[in-house]
């Protein structure tokens, strides 16, 4: 069970519509050297209150606090477009 938490999203420059959520005390260049050369310069978007039950736009938050809590951020990717999903299924 989470309790709430502060969270600070930030933007990359490379990656459009990417976004990383860390805790509000984490230390952004203690991220793995990967992942930070593909975002590129880290840009802070805003810093919120995240709790299980806060609504965001495209993941559900419990789904970002378990990570944060697991792996120390959340990499939130550009949604896929619909005719990618459609491509994927005829894959599979």
């Amino acid at each position: 069970m989470h309790i709430a938490r502060t969270v600070t999203v930030f933007k990359g420059h490379r990656k459009a519509d990417t976004y990383l959520y860390l805790a509000d005390d984490a230390d952004p260049s203690s991220l793995p050297e990967a992942l930070l050369s593909s975002l590129g310069e880290l840009q802070q978007v805003m810093t919120l209150e995240l709790t299980p039950q806060r609504r965001l736009a495209r993941v559900e938050a419990a789904e970002v606090l378990n990570a944060i809590e697991r792996q120390g951020f959340y990499l939130q990717m550009p949604p896929r477009s619909e005719s990618l999903m459609k491509n994927d299924r005829l894959l599979y």
